[in-house]
C-alpha cells in the first residue's frame, strides 16, 4: 500500500524517511510504499521457508536473506530507483552484496501476502521482478492456503509454473532440491 501522499520523493529523502520510522518502507520510482507489520501466521510461514532454504543452501553458492533486508533492483537498461524488502530473497550472485543491502536481481524471491498488500505483491512486484530478471517468484497466500510459482521463460516473461491450494507439492525450477508440501506447510 502506498503512503497517502502521492508526491514523488527522491531516493535521498526516502532514506531519511526510513531513518525516522520503524515502518517497513519500499521505494519504486519516487513513490514510497508502506508494508504492514507481519502477522503471526506470516512470521510462521516465513520462518519455515527460511529454515528450509537455509538448510538447503548452507554449503552451496546461494544464500537466503529474510526481511527486513533491502534489495535495490538494478538493471542498466531500466531507469529509476527501486528499493524493495522481499519476505525472502535467494541470492546466488553475491557480487551485489554489501553491508546494508543487495544491488541487482535475486535469483528467487518469495513474498507472503497480507490482506492489505495483495495488489502490491500480485501485480506491482510481479511485474517489477519480471522486468529486472528475478528468475523465480513465489507468492504465498495464507488467506487461501495457496502457493503460486512464476518462472521466467525464454522471452524473459513470467509463466505460472505451478499453483497448489491446501494440498500438493510445489518445486522450484531454479533450486530443484527445494520443494514445499502445502498441507504440512500451512498447518497451524
Amino acid at each position: 500500500m502506498s503512503l497517502p501522499n502521492e508526491e514523488l520523493v527522491s531516493l535521498k529523502k526516502f532514506y531519511q524517511m526510513r531513518e525516522q520510522t520503524d515502518q517497513l518502507l519500499e521505494y519504486i520510482d519516487g513513490v514510497v510504499y508502506m508494508s504492514p507489520s507481519p502477522s503471526t501466521v506470516h512470521q510462521r510461514l516465513s520462518m519455515r521457508l527460511a529454515a528450509q532454504l537455509y538448510n538447503l543452501l548452507e554449503s552451496g553458492d546461494c544464500e537466503v536473506f529474510s526481511a527486513p533486508f533491502d534489495v535495490k533492483l538494478s538493471n542498466e537498461n531500466i531507469p529509476g530507483d527501486k528499493v524493495v524488502i522481499p519476505d525472502l530473497s535467494v541470492i546466488c550472485d553475491k557480487s551485489g552484496l554489501d553491508d546494508q543491502q543487495y544491488t541487482g536481481a535475486p535469483t528467487m524471491i518469495i513474498e507472503i501476502i497480507s490482506p492489505s498488500n495483495q495488489a502490491h505483491d500480485l501485480i506491482t512486484k510481479l511485474n517489477l521482478y519480471m522486468q529486472y530478471g528475478v528468475k523465480e517468484y513465489w507468492i504465498v497466500n495464507p488467506l487461501l492456503n495457496t502457493i503460486m510459482v512464476y518462472a521466467l521463460n525464454e522471452k524473459a516473461k513470467y509463466e505460472q509454473k505451478d499453483i497448489v491450494r491446501e494440498k500438493g507439492i510445489v518445486t522450484s525450477s531454479v533450486l530443484p532440491d527445494f520443494s514445499v508440501d502445502a498441507e504440512k506447510f500451512f498447518q497451524q
